[in-house]
């Protein structure tokens, strides 16, 4: 017997706004976490404008922004010999914010709940149940607890228990390319900027999050992993000399919590088959470089809502794959941390000290703009003219 029209498998920014939409149409779905909320876990904590929009199509934004968390009206990249600094939204969405994950994954689990989904928090699943025709039926929880379901979602990221039952496919993969530390600070304010810093074999970036508090990520080729594994703090130091204005800024911060380390896996797995889909990392990860994870899990949230309702989950791998992969492509490219190619350091000369062109390469590292259509070759030509 299915209880459920949907099982959501974590709760998240990725499970959480599905369960919502699921419910909102009149689903019955279930959404399960091994974890109480609110609760921590590790991210790069951008919500792009995108991702903003989603917030306030979903009606959560207001909440978010009661939380206290500064909005970033600015984006800036330091290529060492020139700044390029623009904004990354648009008139409808001109922010980002940078929320921690123990405000903004509580407000989008609440939200679910309000919606008329069923939660069970501290809930960790033991088995995915599979028929004889390989048809995924339901869970099983650690507690004995089982629940059937016309289909069972993985929004429990990279190492998602659903993916595995089922051995998702992957393709583009590609391994971890970047080891990223990040901590928090304060006495650092950014009045409403997020900075980053690229520097060969180094990359940094900070932003204003919760509490008066400002986050500060940085990272290195994973190749040097074990290298500077045990003095993250005299690695950080070095690689901030190499922008004294930044450097000098920093030395009055205070740390205020201890430096979280990460590196990820680069790949997308087919994210459906028979009674089971993926949504957010679990279908989907991409390095931390570009802090995309965020906005990418809203967005494939929504896409994958609708395709449940169109019964089209073809459909949705399609249009997954349409939006994501360019972003894909260029965050690898990133994540090499290799100096900028010929192309790369003309077209940042020229648009240096022009708003509308600095403003149109922010909105491409914002999301705003797709990569496909910001190096369209018309626009290259608008650029460079």
């Amino acid at each position: 017997m299915t209880t459920y029209d949907v099982i959501v498998v974590g709760a998240r920014v990725a499970g959480s706004p599905l369960a919502a939409l699921l419910a909102k149409r009149g689903y019955r779905t279930l959404l399960v976490d091994r974890d109480t909320f609110p609760s921590d876990t590790v991210s790069t904590h951008v919500l792009h404008p995108p991702g903003v929009a989603a917030l306030r199509r979903w009606g959560v934004l207001d909440q978010v922004v009661a939380t206290g968390v500064p909005p970033i009206s600015r984006y800036t990249t330091d290529f060492g010999p020139v700044t390029v600094g623009g904004a990354p939204g648009t008139p409808d969405n001109p922010f980002a914010y940078a929320p921690r994950r123990t405000v903004l994954d509580k407000i989008l689990l609440d939200a679910a709940a309000a919606a008329g989904a069923e939660i069970r928090e501290g809930y960790s699943v033991e088995e995915v149940l599979v028929d004889d025709d390989g048809r995924v039926t339901g869970i099983r929880g650690l507690d004995g607890t089982v629940e059937h379901a016309r289909i069972v979602v993985g929004a429990d990221g990279r190492n998602s228990v659903v993916a595995k039952a089922v051995n998702a496919p992957a393709y583009e993969d590609r391994p971890p390319l970047t080891v990223g530390y990040y901590a928090y600070f304060s006495n650092l304010p950014m009045d409403g900027t997020f900075e980053a810093y690229s520097r060969p074999g180094r990359g940094w970036a900070v932003c204003p999050t919760n509490d008066d508090l400002t986050m500060v990520i940085g990272g290195w080729p994973h190749s040097e992993l074990a290298e500077h594994r045990n003095d993250i703090d005299g690695t950080f130091a070095a690689m901030f000399e190499t922008a004294p204005a930044w450097a000098e800024r920093f030395r009055d911060a205070k740390q205020e919590t201890r430096w979280v380390g990460a590196s990820v896996h680069n790949y997308f797995r087919v994210p459906y088959g028979p009674g089971w889909a993926l949504v957010g990392d679990a279908g989907y990860s991409r390095d931390y470089i570009t802090a995309q994870g965020i906005t990418d899990a809203f967005l494939d949230a929504e896409l994958l809502a609708e395709a449940i309702a169109d019964d089209d989950l073809p459909g949705y791998q399609a249009r997954r794959d349409a939006r994501a992969m360019p972003f894909y492509q260029m965050t690898l490219g990133i994540a090499s941390l290799q100096p900028p190619d010929e192309q790369m350091v003309q077209l940042v000369m020229a648009i240096a000290g022009n708003q509308e062109k600095m403003d149109a390469f922010t909105r491409l590292n914002s999301g705003v703009t797709s990569p496909v259509e910001f190096f369209a070759p018309e626009n290259m030509g608008r650029l460079f003219a």
